[in-house]
């Protein structure tokens, strides 16, 4: 049993994408006129868009998700199966690609209910700006201990 994805798997993946898309845009054009998505949006959106994909591609409490594609889905984990199912399992796995997916959302979100969608979005950046925090302090922390450790065997 070949565990291949076919390029049809991949177009298919591209075509549910195009087609939310569309509707997406079909759906909310006289809407996206009234209360327009500023430039100075942009990098709270992306900041959303980072930790919704963080969560589903990486986290464990994304394991849910990733879980029906997943080989050991709680650790990362290869996709799973054949074909369709192996895409799928591509896509979960990949940061970059469910933020495209995730960007669809919450913008989408932002658009059809721009109070809504700027709640929801500046609490998903405010959890990705906690991310880089969290990043630098354990940087910090480790550079700290490392100097230290260093310090401590040379004057010994």
């Amino acid at each position: 049993m070949s565990t291949a994805v076919e390029p049809e798997d991949y177009a298919a993946l591209n075509a549910v994408y195009a087609a939310l898309l569309a509707g997406t845009v079909i759906a909310l054009r006289d809407r996206a006129d009234r209360d327009p998505v500023r430039a100075s949006e942009l990098v709270p959106l992306g900041a959303a868009t980072f930790a919704v994909s963080k969560v589903v591609a990486r986290e464990k409490i994304g394991t849910w998700v990733r879980e029906p594609f997943v080989e050991d889905a709680v650790h990362g984990g290869q996709p799973r199966g054949r074909r369709f199912q192996r895409a799928l399992g591509e896509l979960v796995t990949c940061s970059r690609c469910v933020g495209a997916w995730s960007a669809l959302g919450v913008v989408g979100l932002r658009v059809a209910s721009p109070r809504a969608g700027r709640v929801v979005a500046a609490v998903l950046a405010t959890s990705a700006v906690n991310d880089f925090l969290q990043a630098g302090f354990a940087w910090l922390r480790d550079s700290a201990n490392a100097a230290e450790a260093t310090a401590s065997a040379a004057s010994a």
